[in-house]
């Protein structure tokens, strides 16, 4: 099994925390997005991943060094690609082109979910959706009376389907896949001058690939702060009820209110921290009252309440607030 992880996305809806962080890479519970992510991939998973190939930009040796640990102890041959230029679904699977042989996984680094992840052998591949009330904003699928995927419709001005692809596909040809892109890109078949992934599962499709829906249970965002607060709490609540706390954390005079997640050296002092709050790792937070919230590493709180805030790295805050969003390096007060 091969997987592909498209992150190479600017994350403008994100923004301050994105200007100096990729989005996949932004913290929540105490991992990047896309660790979060192809971990509970390989959990879920019956076979071993050979490859796992990150389609990024530029992001420098720090962030690509992080990568390929995160695929090597998943027990993966880790490979970083380039998609230099924002051309569009379909393209950003094809500068990963070498990983589409046999099973292969792609899964878009913006979203995570929790789903019913079956490899239906009967079928040549599962895409996942999520049944949601306004599909207008998202790329939706057709089922015949057989379940079975009929076509993609991008952004559907009218109703013709309530199931939206949330970025997450297998395929057990990745072959056939790669020659359905490849005829995209030598025939410049582009939507707004950029090749779509949907495109490529059409023609797939009309050649008799016979795709089903895989259920989502749940679908958790990332696109702006506050979608991304949200999916810090479901994160908290499913995977660390109790909390996390490093046992190297100082907590001096304070309360924690589970879910929480606080990294390694963090000191908590006449502080009351939850629920639902992530520190990074060397936070110095005093005298403040924290709920719903990321903060992240080496960033100093003194005297705040803040509530559904989401403050950066190395950020300094001592000024009165109650709901921030502060990239990095940032000081109030």
């Amino acid at each position: 099994m091969n997987i592909i992880i498209p992150m190479a996305g600017m994350g403008k809806r994100l923004r301050p925390h994105t200007l100096t962080t990729p989005k996949p890479l932004i913290p929540i519970a105490g991992k990047p997005i896309v660790q979060h992510l192809v971990e509970d991939i390989a959990a879920l998973l019956n076979e071993p991943i050979e490859e796992m190939v990150f389609v990024t930009g530029r992001f420098g040796d720090e962030t690509e060094r992080h990568l390929l640990e995160v695929a090597h102890a998943l027990g993966a041959n880790g490979r970083i690609a380039y998609q230099d230029e924002a051309l569009g679904t379909a393209h950003a699977v094809w500068c990963a082109k070498e990983a589409l042989q046999g099973k292969v996984i792609v899964a878009f680094a913006d979203t995570l979910f929790r789903a019913d992840f079956k490899m239906e052998e009967s079928s040549d591949g599962v895409l996942w959706v999520k049944k949601i009330a306004d599909p207008s904003a998202f790329g939706v699928v057709k089922l015949n009376s057989d379940g079975i995927i009929t076509d993609f419709i991008e952004k559907p001005k009218e109703f013709v389907s309530d199931l939206a692809m949330i970025g997450i596909y297998y395929f057990k040809r990745g072959e056939d896949l790669a020659t359905e892109i490849k005829y995209l890109v030598d025939n410049e078949v582009t939507r707004s001058g950029e090749y779509q992934l949907p495109d490529a599962l059409r023609r797939l499709t009309e050649k008799g690939t016979r795709f089903v829906p895989g259920e989502v249970t749940e679908w958790m965002d990332c696109g702006n702060p506050l979608a991304t607060i949200e999916t810090n709490e479901r994160i908290l609540h499913w995977k660390y009820p109790e909390s996390k706390i490093d046992p190297s954390v100082a907590i001096k005079n304070s309360v924690i209110i589970p879910p929480c997640y606080i990294g390694e050296g963090a000191i908590i002092s006449s502080s009351v921290i939850g629920p639902y709050v992530s520190i990074g790792a060397m936070c110095l937070v005093n005298n403040s009252c924290i709920a719903n919230s990321i903060v992240q590493s080496n960033t100093q709180i003194n005297g705040q309440y803040l509530e559904r805030s989401m403050i950066g790295h190395h950020a300094k805050i001592n000024t009165v607030a109650n709901q921030l969003s502060i990239g990095d390096y940032n000081q109030m007060g």
